[in-house]
């Protein structure tokens, strides 16, 4: 039995905040600039109200669902996230081992604070996230790993071109990892810690190319526009995450509920679409699926867990997730995730 305490996700992050390093509080819980875009994932899901169905007799709910053929027991996956040692000594592995128990699946952060092979082996399904790197021979060896590893998907972020302007860690100068942690999947042939590289020179030919070097899906993370989505399923991408990098990156930009109708309507369900940014709430999971979402991946919420109680921690971010949206499909007259459609959300004021 679990005996992480917060019976939300919102009393696991106060929790988390109590234990950590103010700094590292501020590296994960922060945004680009003025942090509208941050804050905007979030404001999005409170202005849209759900229109439940009466009398339609669903019995027992089944939140399985199947991306990519990675199969996962509901529509929430972990996002990718740097740096979790930071938030617990376990890191990386417990936030796997966390995930495991919940019969989903983690994307693992080429910013990790430990190495794949190590996450591997606590037992949950595993995509890796992918910044292509200039070092085209680097690059390659990065997912040569991720698939020797056991990854099922390579989730391509894209959002990148150059590093957010995150104004907390201007302030208190945290520019880099504490002496003795490393971006484990960032270590060379020759045992270095390679920096990574923001590549500003990044194109569709980039896609191409890994296309032409993995077996894996490629799944891009960072997409907002329908005209890009479009883009992607013609140069032969799997599966798009509508994402504004948790507003860590382009201050001002859209909030992922906002484009995420758009961008699933010009891929028309050619190829899986995923939402991250701002989920909170299990009512925020139907709402995103409800509007053309597959799944939805949350990143500081597992932080917040992991920080507040290691892998338990994790499982029980999950677990209020699971349970929240087990209520809400019911009290909406939905028995499977499939079922949701547009016409049960409609927007309205803040709640």
């Amino acid at each position: 039995m679990l005996t992480v305490e917060g019976v939300n996700l919102a009393e696991v992050a106060a929790i988390a905040r109590q234990r950590l390093d103010p700094v590292h509080w501020d590296f994960f819980a922060g945004g680009a600039g003025d942090e509208r875009t941050l804050r905007g994932n979030e404001e999005a899901f409170a202005r849209r109200r759900l229109v439940p169905r009466i009398l339609r007799g669903g019995g027992e709910r089944d939140l399985r669902t199947t991306v990519l053929g990675t199969e996962l027991s509901m529509p929430v996956l972990v996002a990718p996230t740097a740096f979790h040692l930071l938030a617990h000594p376990g890191g990386e592995t417990a936030t796997a081992r966390g995930t495991a128990g919940a019969g989903t699946a983690m994307v693992v952060s080429m910013a990790a604070t430990q190495g794949v092979e190590e996450i591997a082996a606590a037992g949950a399904a595993l995509w890796f996230q992918l910044y292509p790197q200039p070092d085209l021979e680097f690059t390659a060896a990065v997912v040569r790993r991720a698939e020797e590893a056991g990854c099922r998907a390579l989730v391509v972020t894209v959002d990148s071109p150059v590093f957010g302007r995150r104004e907390r860690d201007l302030r208190h100068g945290f520019l880099d990892l504490p002496a003795g942690l490393a971006c484990e999947n960032m270590r060379d042939a020759h045992g270095r810690v390679r920096d990574i590289v923001m590549d500003a020179g990044l194109d569709w030919s980039r896609i191409a190319w890994l296309r032409g070097r993995t077996t894996l899906p490629i799944v891009l993370k960072g997409v907002l526009h329908p005209a890009d989505a479009l883009l992607a399923v013609e140069h032969g991408v799997d599966a798009l995450i509508v994402s504004n990098h948790g507003g860590r990156q382009l201050d001002g930009a859209v909030a992922t509920l906002e484009a995420l109708a758009p961008v699933a309507g010009a891929v028309g369900g050619r190829i899986p679409v995923l939402l991250d940014g701002g989920v909170r709430r299990g009512a925020d999971v139907v709402v995103a699926l409800a509007l053309g979402a597959r799944a939805v991946l949350i990143g500081r919420p597992v932080i917040w867990g992991l920080a507040a109680g290691g892998s338990d921690g994790v499982r029980h971010v999950l677990e209020l997730l699971r349970a929240e949206l087990d209520a809400a499909l019911a009290l909406c007259g939905v028995a499977r995730p499939a079922e949701l459609t547009a016409d049960l959300v409609a927007p309205g004021s803040r709640r």
